[in-house]
Parts: structure tokens; C-alpha cells; sequence
């Protein structure tokens, strides 16, 4: 039943890379006021404490290559709750403007007459400074490149090899399922000795990272047992701080 007393709005809040102390005080604040949260596989479940008893707290996860809960039932439920409860919280792992699709809830809420809020997060390409990686350091690395490993129809993306016409930091999302296509590319470009990383669960305790030469990368991630979700790092900037 629709409550006409409460105003249905919609925050897109970024959970950041995974340490709950890493969220933004806004952030914060807006989960402390939620009627509901619709959540993520990748945002902390510990979040999920700083919200009121009385807080509905719904799992819209996506396992990565599994079971998910499609981006139209998400929609759906935005909507419902929007106008059933009043504010709902639609909390992403990272930045939800990175590779997260939250502005397409944005568009749709708009489109329902549901009023609209960004919040952004620590996006986990930046939790990987804990492993002493910058993303960009003078004279080594002028610009970065932030590319989907695997697009909507499964394909690797073909920025990639525009992204390593440069001496940019590449960083690429969602490339674990392609990690033996994107080392052959860089093979087959005569770039096979440029040096990667792997992380995963930055931020954690119980995080992982491997480094080595691109061609050797998959021998070594499967070595150390990393899987999906995972953010691999290629450029000069991951051998700065050994």
C-alpha cells in the first residue's frame, strides 16, 4: 500500500572497497535514516548495523557468473519500496558510478517520479594504495585508463588495446573471467613483460594480491587461488613500491 505521508526518494550510496570505515560520512548518515536498503554482493554486511531495527533490509546481489537477481526485478523493487516504506537505500560495493549501473536506477526512479540522490564511494581501484600502487606518479604514469574487462555481450573490450598505446595505468574491472585474453593481447602488442597486479578484497584483512609480468599473470593468479571479484592493475606504477 502506498504511504502518501512519506516522500518516495532513492540514495544511491557507494559502500566503498570493502573496510566499513571507508564509507563517507554522508554515507553514513543517510543509512542511519533508511526505511530500506536494497544491497550488494560486494557492500559490507557490516553496513547494515548502523541502520534502525526497524530498517527492511533486502540482498539484491549479483555472484559473479551466478545466480543473480536481475536488473529489472532490482528496478521493481526500488520502485515498490520507494513508494510502499519512503526512503530506500541502494547500497553498491565501490563507486556506484563506476561500472555499477547506478545511474540506470537513477533513470528509472526519475522516470517514476521517485526524487533522487547520489552519494559516491571509494572506488576498490583506489583501495589498491594499500599495496603501495598509485594509480599515477610523475614521470612514470600521466593518465589512467578504466576499462571493463568483459562487456554486456561477453566480449573483451577493445579499448584495451587503445589503452596500451600509452603509458597509462590501465585498470580493469570485471576481468578475471578474461585474464587469459587480456595476457595474450599484451602479448601479441610485444608488451608481454609489462608489469601487473592482481587484487582482491582490497582493503580486508583477508585480501590477496599477486604481481608479475602481464604474459605470467594468469599462471600466477591461479597459483595464489584469486578469483572473481577482483581488480587487476597493468602499468609501471605496480612496480613502484617493491
Amino acid at each position: 500500500m502506498i504511504d502518501s505521508n512519506k516522500t518516495p526518494e532513492l540514495f544511491i550510496v557507494g559502500a566503498g572497497p570493502g573496510d566499513v570505515e571507508l564509507i563517507t560520512v554522508k554515507g553514513h548518515k543517510v543509512l542511519q535514516q533508511a526505511d530500506v536498503v536494497l544491497y550488494d554482493n560486494l557492500a559490507n554486511k557490516e553496513l547494515l548495523t548502523i541502520t534502525r531495527d526497524d530498517c527492511e533490509k533486502i540482498y539484491v546481489g549479483k555472484q559473479p557468473y551466478g545466480k543473480h537477481t536481475t536488473q529489472d526485478e532490482i528496478h521493481e523493487l526500488i520502485k515498490h519500496y520507494a513508494f510502499t516504506k519512503g526512503k530506500v537505500v541502494r547500497l553498491k560495493g565501490g563507486d556506484p558510478f563506476i561500472f555499477g549501473r547506478g545511474f540506470e536506477e537513477i533513470l528509472f526512479a526519475r522516470q517514476h517520479g521517485i526524487k533522487t540522490h547520489f552519494i559516491p564511494g571509494i572506488s576498490s581501484m583506489q583501495a589498491a594504495g594499500f599495496e603501495d600502487i598509485p594509480l599515477t606518479h610523475r614521470n612514470i604514469s600521466e593518465s589512467i585508463w578504466v576499462v571493463t574487462g568483459t562487456k554486456k555481450d561477453g566480449t573483451l573490450s577493445a579499448d584495451l588495446r587503445l589503452a596500451m598505446q600509452s603509458n597509462a595505468t590501465v585498470v580493469i574491472y570485471m576481468g578475471m573471467k578474461k585474464l587469459n585474453d587480456i595476457a595474450a593481447t599484451y602479448i601479441e602488442a610485444g608488451k608481454g613483460s609489462t608489469l601487473a597486479a592482481i587484487i582482491q578484497h582490497a582493503s580486508l584483512p583477508n585480501r590477496k594480491i599477486v604481481r608479475a609480468q602481464i604474459q605470467d599473470l594468469p599462471g600466477v593468479a591461479a597459483a595464489a587461488q584469486i578469483t572473481h571479484p577482483a581488480i587487476i592493475i597493468i602499468g609501471a606504477v605496480v612496480g613502484l613500491g617493491l
